[in-house]
């Protein structure tokens, strides 16, 4: 009760940073953006691959959050709507560029994915393993990758990737199992993925 109540009165402030940012106040908006700073770099760095290009990418990415804030409705999360942005930025950037690299070290804080295959940093002990993981994952096509990465890597919920992607929380579920038997049977040569 108490974890909803601190939850509830966390969304409230929120909501008011957004309106106050949404008028115009520099304050509001710095802190509004400061908030989402360190998890739109994460999101670019597992899509782009190098500190660089994430670095480009996520400052890409607060410049468009900052120049469609007036736009932003909070029939999503504020979080989901500013993911959709870098999500976009960087995958318009990969088809120019025409590649998808995901780094080995993608994971800090894996999230708990629910299915039977060990979590990522568990898998990726060697440096082989790591290869091996990496390669996996840049073999998937776009739509399972995007909702690996956002699901698995980022703990986002299934209704905050369906949010992000614009797509059906059946969608999510669907290329998340695709998405997951693919990796399964690309790793099953290197794992048991049974045992966790």
């Amino acid at each position: 009760m108490k974890s909803q109540q601190i939850y509830k009165a966390n969304a409230h402030e929120d909501s008011i940073l957004i309106a106050r940012a949404q008028k115009g106040e520099d304050a509001a908006i710095e802190a509004l953006l400061l908030c989402c700073e360190k998890r739109i770099y994460n999101t670019a760095f597992r899509y782009m691959g190098s500190e660089a290009d994430a670095y480009d990418m996520a400052q890409e990415s607060l410049i468009k959050i900052y120049k469609k804030l007036p736009t932003y409705r909070s029939d999503a999360s504020f979080l989901s709507w500013a993911y959709r942005i870098c999500v976009n930025t960087c995958l318009d950037e990969l088809r120019k560029r025409k590649k998808t690299p995901v780094p080995t070290d993608y994971i800090e804080n894996g999230a708990e994915s629910g299915f039977s295959m060990p979590s990522p940093e568990k898998y990726a002990v060697s440096s082989e393993n790591k290869e091996t993981l990496q390669k996996a994952i840049n073999a998937l096509v776009e739509e399972q990758k995007s909702v690996i990465i956002l699901r698995d890597i980022n703990g986002l919920s299934y209704e905050e990737v369906a949010q992000c992607l614009d797509i059906s929380i059946g969608t999510v579920k669907s290329r998340i199992c695709r998405g997951r038997q693919k990796l399964r049977e690309m790793l099953g040569a290197a794992a048991d993925w049974n045992k966790s």
